[in-house]
């Protein structure tokens, strides 16, 4: 991710964050070229629940923008709620909410409220990894009341957004939302969820990459030519 490399990203992200990273699908490198796999962001809080989430690679601007946005509404949460952990996870789920509303004119109620997910390898409601193994719930979004007035030009800056797909609202209509979009509708209902019940809703069930333990795969297209060198 480019983004990184920008140094105000790197001082803003080190000055109130602690950096790690861990692979959680697979891809296979052939020769010296990746091919497959993708990447995304987790912003949680010191205990691993995930505030805010970034679907995909962006650019330095983004990552700014959203790593300020994370930080801005934290320090307001915190104010508000004091020691109320349920106040702080009601006022974050609604941030996502007026998120939504404000950059991609949608209008969601927030679910400020947890509802147990249980995790079933049998089950539709389970990612699963490719032997079967169950590593993350599937968790529901938020459900779509519908546009604001604001929507039809919104609608359609967001249609060439990475990662657009179209979803359906209530009264059986549909938008367009890109990955990031995607992101605010899952976490108007999940934000402060811990990230290994999370991170395969962003993985894998915005970005449609597969959740997996197995190593990378490195292939030599050119097998022969290290023939005979012991």
């Amino acid at each position: 991710m480019n983004a990184l490399a920008d140094p105000k990203v790197g001082k803003f992200i080190n000055e109130y964050f602690v950096a790690s990273f861990q692979r959680v699908g697979t891809f296979k490198i052939v020769g010296k070229q990746k091919q497959g796999g993708n990447v995304a962001t987790y912003f949680c809080a010191p205990d691993g629940r995930v505030l805010h989430a970034i679907a995909g690679p962006v650019n330095a601007q983004q990552m700014l923008a959203e790593a300020k946005w994370v930080v801005d509404t934290t320090m307001s949460a915190m104010k508000a709620a004091g020691n109320d952990g349920a106040k702080f996870k009601s006022i974050f789920r609604t941030a996502h909410a007026a998120k939504l509303k404000a950059q991609y004119g949608i209008q969601v109620n927030p679910i400020t409220y947890d509802v147990a997910i249980k995790q079933d390898p049998n089950s539709a409601l389970t990612y699963n990894s490719p032997t079967g193994q169950p590593l993350a719930p599937i968790l529901p979004p938020v459900p779509i009341n519908g546009p604001d007035v604001h929507f039809d030009l919104m609608q359609k800056a967001e249609a060439a957004a990475p990662g657009a797909k179209a979803l359906h609202f209530k009264g059986g209509g549909h938008l367009v939302l890109g990955n990031q979009g995607q992101v605010h509708v899952l976490l108007a209902a999940h934000s402060m969820k811990k990230i290994e019940d999370l991170y395969g809703a962003v993985f894998q069930g915005i970005l449609g990459e597969q959740i997996s333990t197995q190593p990378v795969q490195v292939v030599n297209p050119f097998p022969w030519v290290n023939k005979g060198k012991n």
